[in-house]
């Protein structure tokens, strides 16, 4: 789904965009927003701290019960939009960059293969992230529907996964992963593109903006705020590679001490 990616049910589609746009807009930090932050909060907090604390097998067994975890959040959204009769092909398609976030997180908790936690780190303290400061979940969609649990499950999961195997782990991405990255990260964006073209959907909202409060909102209009995401995502991974730099320097004095 979307970075901020719930499909908005039929009860939505028939308001017009301005009163869309107020009743996802009011969600944002309410009772229910907040509640997720703070799993988000407590759940990256404990990924990183307790396997430096206490390492051991005991921290992938805990890895593989987080995959199962994302598994279910990511495919269980799909099956109930298939049950309530919301599933479309420009809505639902696995073409949003969460879920090659998703993916990524799945594949590196299993195997911790380098490519995937390199993408899982830039990708989930991007897209992931900015997903679950700026929730796209329509009417009916708040806690405590089916929909509120799978889009945070897993956004949230892709997230802690990242703190978990970079941080926690000390699996550190390599310091040139930037750019495959980002040229992938194109490269998806690209296949989105396709989708849009072939259903009139707005995957990765390189159609038109999205109607809830999102950082698209204050890059122009159409198409270029799509060039100033582009750009704003390359500055966000320099950014998140200035972190992991320090993270290292931290790492390599404590242990010299």
């Amino acid at each position: 789904m979307a970075t901020g990616d719930a499909a908005p049910g039929e009860s939505e589609r028939s308001l017009p965009v301005s009163e869309r746009s107020i009743l996802r807009t009011v969600r944002q930090f309410s009772a229910a927003h907040v509640a997720a932050l703070s799993v988000l909060i407590a759940a990256c907090g404990a990924s990183i701290l307790v396997p430096r604390w206490h390492p051991g097998d005991w921290v992938w067994q805990a890895a593989r019960v987080l995959t199962g975890v994302i598994v279910a959040g990511w495919a269980g959204e799909y099956v109930a939009e298939v049950i309530v009769g919301t599933w479309s092909l420009d809505y639902s398609l696995p073409l949003q960059l969460t879920d090659a976030v998703s993916l990524a997180a799945i594949v590196a908790l299993l195997t911790r293969r380098q490519l995937f936690i390199d993408l899982v780190y830039f990708w989930a303290f991007s897209a992931s992230l900015q997903a679950a400061l700026t929730p796209d979940l329509g009417p009916g969609q708040s806690f405590p529907s089916v929909f509120y649990f799978t889009y945070f499950t897993y956004h949230v999961g892709a997230i802690v996964a990242a703190c978990l195997l970079v941080f926690g782990c000390r699996l550190y991405p390599r310091h040139d992963a930037i750019w495959p990255v980002y040229g992938l990260t194109l490269c998806w964006a690209a296949l989105a593109g396709l989708g849009d073209v072939l259903t009139g959907g707005n995957y990765m909202y390189l159609r038109s903006k999205p109607v809830h409060n999102s950082l698209l909102n204050v890059m122009g209009p159409w198409p270029w705020y799509i060039a100033a995401g582009a750009a704003l995502g390359l500055l966000m991974f320099l950014a998140l590679r200035a972190l992991l730099d320090a993270a290292r320097r931290l790492d390599l004095g404590y242990q010299r001490s």
